[in-house]
């Protein structure tokens, strides 16, 4: 029989699925075979440094007339919402690869220094060592975070059964002895905390909200000192993440955030608190028998709402996710940037902002910015996927066969430079380091295009590109 540690470390491997793109994607799909893509407004981009409000009005998705789950209310479409102009400076970015010098230097953030960290999947050790990714991301690429995904369901398999935390014991104790600062994605409540279970059970939160915010103080209780931001959640806008009998709800989830938060805060203040970054998917749609059953909504509408439950107050720092499929970092959607030899034409053909990281990333600052809030942001998730030289590629991954790997260094290093020169970004995690080598899916990994690692282990170009990146704090 097998000890639990080792069960808990296969059903992780099992539990590597595709990201948020491939909903988006075949989302996507979908709507350019039916016909009934509806293009969203977006927030104006600023230039010269310059935020300025939007004057487009944001138009409905196809499924935006559907109830809100639970709260019986219309999901509210993007809205503008009054704001003074503000003044971000933003500097001439750097040619790519150039050294720092004095010009290029930025000032400080006002929230402490700029974090370059990368996603990991710390709970498979090479060869053993727990310590060897962490070697790497440190010592290598030369960054200062690193990321781990913590599920809840894998330490309380049974409500009444002892913790297991062999898990995670490692990963952090790796972390804090290379001197990284970790931080923690929380997500995935036991089935045993919950009352709605399908035919297919997927990640969602507990019926009693306050067991997950107990959770969250265990872990800050348990890893004292070790732990500098905790994510709370993942993409609560996909029902994968979010499968309830009444759908996805935003108030709901904030809820779940203000209790978590003041679980957080009430133990250990110094660790950021980050909202779940959500799935930009651009639109909203129900379930095939219950349209009133949200199970995805597009992430401008999905954060609007956010912000009129008032989750500014319960998070330093605001999650985003983006993968930037077959466009460079710094294309806004709507700047008629076209590549005619893509053969995955969604970007070019259906310009929408969802398919940009750079008017996702200013848009969701200058939505904050419009309610008053001046907090900064945090990739969790970014990075661009290349499957040159390969034969296969994971089913709605076929922009990966557009980027080569100069492509996916280039615009991996463009990506940190660009936030740290936005000067609003605290913290960025590239996705990611070496789920390739560890997932065991081979090239149909829908994780494996976006690695800093080949399958067997060595360096893509990314790995040195990103490794002779300089790092300004």
């Amino acid at each position: 029989m097998q000890s639990p540690f080792w069960e808990n470390l296969q059903a992780a491997l099992n539990r590597l699925k595709g990201r948020s793109l491939v909903l988006a994607v075949m989302i996507w799909f979908l709507l350019l075979g039916t016909g009934l893509f509806c293009a969203f407004g977006s927030l104006s981009l600023p230039t010269e440094g310059v935020l300025v409000p939007a004057t487009e009005e944001a138009t409905k998705g196809p499924s935006s007339e559907a109830a809100a789950p639970e709260t019986g209310e219309e999901p509210a479409p993007t809205a503008t919402l009054p704001v003074e102009t503000i003044i971000i400076p933003t500097p001439t970015p750097a040619p790519f690869g150039a050294e720092p010098t004095a010009a290029s230097l930025l000032p400080p953030l006002p929230w402490g220094e700029f974090g370059y960290g990368a996603a990991v999947q710390g709970v498979i050790p090479v060869i053993g060592d727990y310590t060897y990714s962490m070697r790497q991301v440190k010592e290598q690429l030369g960054f200062n975070w690193v990321k781990q995904q913590l599920r809840w369901d894998d330490i309380y398999h049974t409500e009444t059964g002892q913790p297991d935390w062999g898990l995670y014991d490692p990963v952090v104790e790796a972390a804090h002895e290379m001197g990284l600062k970790l931080m923690l994605s929380i997500v995935d409540s036991p089935e045993w905390t919950r009352s709605y279970i399908d035919a297919d059970p997927l990640g969602a939160p507990p019926d009693d909200l306050t067991l997950y915010a107990n959770f969250v103080g265990e872990v800050v209780d348990r890893y004292k000192g070790k732990v500098h931001a905790i994510e709370v959640w993942n993409e609560q806008n996909l029902n994968r993440e979010w499968d309830t009998a009444n759908g996805l709800n935003p108030e709901r989830y904030v809820e779940m955030l203000r209790l978590a938060y003041q679980a957080i805060e009430s133990r250990d203040p110094s660790i950021v608190v980050i909202s779940g970054a959500l799935s930009p998917t651009g639109m909203t749609g129900g379930d095939s028998s219950n349209a009133n059953r949200l199970i995805y909504m597009d992430d401008y509408t999905y954060l609007t709402r956010m912000i009129e439950a008032g989750f500014l107050d319960y998070v330093d720092c605001i999650g985003v996710h983006h993968n930037g499929i077959n466009m460079p970092p710094d294309v806004a959607w709507n700047e008629g940037y076209n590549d005619p030899t893509a053969s995955f034409r969604g970007p070019f053909d259906n310009p929408h902002h969802s398919w940009s990281f750079k008017s996702t990333i200013w848009d969701y600052y200058t939505m904050a910015q419009q309610a008053g809030y001046n907090k900064p942001l945090c990739l969790t998730e970014f990075g661009w996927a290349s499957a040159e030289g390969w034969s296969a590629v994971a089913e709605s991954f076929d922009f990966a066969w557009d980027n080569t790997l100069e492509e996916q260094a280039k615009w991996d290093v463009q990506a940190f430079q660009l936030m740290r020169q936005w000067g609003f970004i605290q913290l960025a995690f590239i996705w990611n380091l070496d789920y390739a080598q560890k997932g065991g899916g081979g090239e149909t990994d829908p994780n494996a295009p976006y690695s800093l690692l080949n399958f067997d282990g060595s360096p893509r170009p990314a790995y040195g590109a990103l490794g002779e990146m300089p790092k300004i704090p």
